[in-house]
């Protein structure tokens, strides 16, 4: 008789089950946890995670019959420890189900695939991991010569790899002062260590400038990025080469908290304090506070990178919570940027409207299209305006779901909450009391670009935000645009700065 193991596992129950811990199976032997598998769960056979709490036999009451573990996938390593500490935390913390949150970060090519073809693919793609990347590291690139202030930064945190629970550091750094090059310095005492290092950004459209700096510093060393706009099989890639431990360094946005990576060494986020890092979809978290969770958890710094810092962060440095590193000179003492402040409530009004820019502001562009330069209008507001209103009953365009407004996108001629999702096209008359006249308050970039365009004929206008940067290569084709000098004026969200 073949002696069986209860074994809990983590599987992607249905939405409001009320299942939302682990499921328990049958197992013809006992499982190191975070081995991948494939159970039944009703008429489906799906992804599952082996979890903690393994026990023999099925100590389970006479009426439920526990069913078998399917396929065990042994050509993996099991996810590590900790990785599934922080994702039961995650869980918790934010109140999902552990299997709706540890099955959604895994690559979805884990799900789609069927046991003996996935077995296969695995090992086609470990083989040519191993014959893609050289044996033996290269040079370091050239490196600049560290500032003082760059260089106490860097002392702190090679102090902080010695000891045995160091506190999370706030670098805070102006814009230029350097910070860049502390992680790269940062980064190499780590893997000079044989560790691996995370660094987060928060805008998929950050990652290529970074990845390219790191790729110059380190060319011997394995990078693998990790965003939504990678293929799925590049996606199942490079997430094998963070279990595997082939990757040396992980470079990606808010998803990538969640590589399973065995020999981490040090965590990086960069522009702590931007909203990006915050997931508003399905199995909601915070990417920065799960960073500084998971280096406490596996006892390795954690460097929150800004010019900005948030207000809870830069709370936590002053109360000693976090060690405050400070860069406070631009590189080669670099002058910042001379900055003036006009009132659009206190301006002139020509027929009672605010002006479209201040004076100033407009006269300035058109001082630099005379010189053949180039301008950034920045403006965080996506979108043609942020609420329609109807000018008879007062009636505005809110999302039925959450209390946020429903954005109007005039190109698309939709009504989209940017909160939760929703969206419904303009209705043609008010859906209140049924007025022909309503009319958009306020505006974002797709109607400040329809402005500028007015206000500046000739000029060659673009604009750049998670809109119109949807599309696959949209974004480096804009870019590459500006860059070229084919664009005057470019109108954006965060993404310009």
């Amino acid at each position: 008789m073949i002696d069986v193991v209860r074994t809990p596992v983590a599987v992607e129950t249905p939405q409001h089950s009320g299942l939302s811990g682990p499921l328990d199976y049958l197992s013809e032997r006992p499982l190191t946890p975070g081995t991948l598998l494939r159970v039944p769960l009703g008429k489906r056979d799906m992804l599952g995670i082996a979890w903690h709490g393994q026990v023999p036999g099925p100590a389970t009451p006479d009426s439920v019959v526990l069913r078998p573990i399917g396929a065990v996938f042994d050509t993996l390593p099991p996810l590590p420890p900790a990785w599934l500490t922080l994702v039961d935390f995650a869980a918790t913390y934010y109140q999902r189900g552990l299997g709706e949150l540890a099955l959604a970060v895994l690559p979805p090519e884990l799900r789609k695939l069927d046991a003996p073809g996935l077995a296969k693919r695995q090992a086609r793609l470990i083989k040519r991991l191993d014959q893609a990347v050289p044996a033996e590291p290269l040079p370091d690139g050239a490196r600049p010569e560290l500032g003082d202030a760059q260089r106490q930064a860097l002392d702190a945190i090679e102090a902080a790899l010695a000891q045995p629970r160091p506190l999370p550091m706030l670098l805070h750094g102006v814009t230029g002062s350097g910070k860049t090059e502390v992680y790269l310095r940062a980064a190499d005492a780590v893997l000079a260590m044989g560790r691996q290092v995370l660094v987060l950004v928060p805008e998929i459209n950050l990652t290529p400038q970074l990845e390219a700096r790191f790729e110059q510093r380190f060319p011997g060393r394995r990078l693998v990025a990790m965003h939504s706009g990678l293929t799925p099989v590049q996606r199942l890639s490079h997430w094998l080469q963070a279990l595997l431990g082939r990757a040396d360094i992980v470079l990606g946005t808010r998803m990538s908290v969640f590589a399973p990576l065995p020999r981490l060494g040090l965590v990086v986020v960069d522009e702590e304090h931007d909203p990006s890092y915050k997931q508003q979809e399905g199995a909601r978290y915070s990417a920065r506070d799960l960073a500084v969770y998971r280096a406490h958890l596996e006892r390795v710094p954690v460097i929150l990178g800004s010019a900005t810092p948030s207000l809870e962060t830069w709370q936590r440095a002053h109360e000693g919570r976090y060690q405050l590193l400070t860069l406070a000179q631009r590189v080669g003492d670099g002058a910042l940027p001379r900055v003036r402040i006009f009132d659009m409530g206190v301006l002139p009004r020509g027929n009672g409207a605010p002006p479209v820019l201040a004076p100033m502001v407009l006269q300035s562009l058109r001082e630099r299209l005379e010189r053949g330069e180039q301008s950034l209008v920045f403006l965080n507001r996506r979108g043609y305006a942020p609420v329609l209103h109807c000018t008879e009953c007062g009636w505005k365009s809110g999302c039925p779901h959450c209390s946020a407004w429903r954005v109007f996108h005039k190109t698309e001629r939709t009504l989209r909450c940017h909160h939760c999702g929703f969206t419904e096209r303009v209705p043609r008359a008010c859906p209140d009391c049924g007025n022909l006249d309503i009319a958009p308050i306020g505006r974002g970039t797709e109607r400040l670009e329809e402005q500028l365009a007015e206000l500046l004929p000739g000029a060659r206008i673009a604009r750049l935000d998670a809109d119109s940067a949807r599309g696959k290569g949209q974004l480096e084709s804009k870019l590459a645009e500006v860059h070229a000098g084919e664009v005057d004026v470019l109108v954006g969200t965060q993404m310009v700065t």
